[in-house]
């Protein structure tokens, strides 16, 4: 359930898990209306009457060009080249992309700068599990597509015997500018409020560090959104999940405020991809068919 929204990082190893994200210069491409490459699902081809509603500037380009931040495994990541982005974002996208007749560009960029793309028109769209909520409605249109909630992940026995609903005093992380960020900084402010030591809030500007600062032992905890922990603890086998995965909400897709019609086309492709099986087998490629949804729909 990411995000609230910045800056890409590079990428190491920790704990055999390995991590990987790009500056914000780096472009890849994918096609979604063609072959299918690597981390994409193929669609059932061409919704010609889809097609024919794409708006023309995005017709006449053949491709949307998409702000997404690739440090998100497996939402949103670098392939094993360093510089193709797939994940289940970007499955679920190229399937949408390919009943629209369109290919996908992916441009890497710092999380909270991609809303801003949007606006600016640097991005067509921006696709990188964001959470929708009303402050970002205001901004721009949210089509959604997916449900996720908040899950902790600590190391395999939790050793350091760290409780949800008590965790003052201990050191735990989660990425820059997204719902879990704030989730600690309330949870720390209880701490103090009630005279207890305040949570140690280790927050980065990539996931991948802060998976791999719990991987490695300098937090004892950390909070991602549901795909993104559980993927971390079946990548690395060193982490568990720790409680139930709570406040669940949609992903949406980040579209202009002034391109509803577009928005309501994206909708439209996506229940193509649901009638054609290729939603779930996008989801299917990254075992997160959990959150599958198919009440699509422009600012639910």
């Amino acid at each position: 359930m990411r995000r609230m929204p910045l800056i890409a990082v590079t990428g190491f190893i920790a704990a055999g898990l390995t991590l990987s994200a790009c500056g914000s210069d780096s472009l890849s491409s994918s096609p979604g209306g063609g072959s299918t490459p690597t981390g994409t699902a193929a669609g059932g081809g061409v919704d010609q009457a889809l097609a024919a509603k794409v708006p023309a500037a995005i017709k006449s380009a053949g491709k949307i060009v998409v702000g997404t931040d690739p440090t998100y495994a497996p939402n949103e990541m670098l392939g094993s080249d360093g510089k193709t982005v797939e994940g289940f974002d970007v499955s679920v996208f190229n399937a949408v992309a390919a009943k629209l007749g369109l290919k996908t560009e992916y441009v890497p960029a710092g999380f909270g700068t991609i809303i801003l793309g949007v606006t600016s028109g640097k991005y067509d769209v921006g696709v990188s599990s964001f959470t929708i909520n009303p402050e970002r409605k205001k901004q721009v249109n949210m089509v959604s597509y997916y449900s996720a909630g908040t899950q902790w992940v600590v190391a395999k026995g939790n050793p350091e015997k760290v409780s949800i609903d008590d965790a003052c005093g201990k050191s735990i992380g989660a990425q820059k500018d997204t719902v879990q960020a704030e989730d600690l900084a309330a949870r720390s402010k209880k701490c103090t409020d009630a005279g207890k030591p305040g949570i140690t809030q280790v927050i980065q500007t990539g996931q991948d560090q802060v998976t791999a600062d719990v991987a490695s032992g300098k937090t004892v905890a950390m909070l991602a959104d549901s795909p993104v922990g559980l993927y971390a603890v079946k990548q690395t086998g060193t982490l568990e999940a720790l409680g139930e995965i709570y406040d669940s909400a949609p992903y949406g897709y980040v579209v202009p405020k002034d391109q509803t019609d577009f928005a309501n086309l994206l909708v439209e492709a996506l229940k193509a991809t649901k009638a054609d099986g290729s939603y779930e087998a996008a989801l299917k490629q990254y075992s997160v068919e959990a959150g599958a949804i198919d009440t699509f729909a422009v600012n639910p």
